[in-house]
């Protein structure tokens, strides 16, 4: 879908030379902004690291989510059971392993394909 938006001259410089400095597009770096601004605001709590080819969603000063779901998948249990242990085990609030799920509900193939990712991985090293 093409858009067409008008911004600010000083949103519009801003933008340009933050995409220079990341070596990429304005309109890339306009459309990863408004997909973690808008997963911000519908998911207050979360944020995004890491470089521009590697983004992942996390906990404003906690892990990143695709740790909470693992975490989560290894406990036995009803999610509620297991957001409870989790919390007790670890130094995470219930509301913020919440947070996770909540996020992860919503961008599933995303996490799902980040834990695989790091179980492959987690593999090769145990077997070298």
């Amino acid at each position: 879908m093409s858009t067409s938006f008008r911004i600010s001259d000083s949103a519009s410089r801003r933008l340009v030379s933050r995409a220079v400095r990341e070596g990429t597009s304005s309109t890339a770096l306009l459309n990863r902004l408004i997909r973690e601004g808008v997963d911000q605001l519908e998911h207050p709590g979360i944020v995004f690291r890491g470089p521009l080819h590697d983004r992942r969603a996390a906990l404003a000063a906690g892990p990143e989510v695709w740790e909470v779901v693992a975490r989560l998948m290894e406990l036995d249990g009803p999610v509620e059971q297991r957001i409870v242990a989790l919390a007790r085990q670890s130094d995470l609030q219930d509301r913020k392993i919440r947070t996770a799920v909540a996020y992860a509900r919503e961008h599933g193939t995303e996490i799902g394909e980040r834990i695989g990712r790091h179980r492959q991985a987690s593999d090769l090293v145990r077997h070298k």
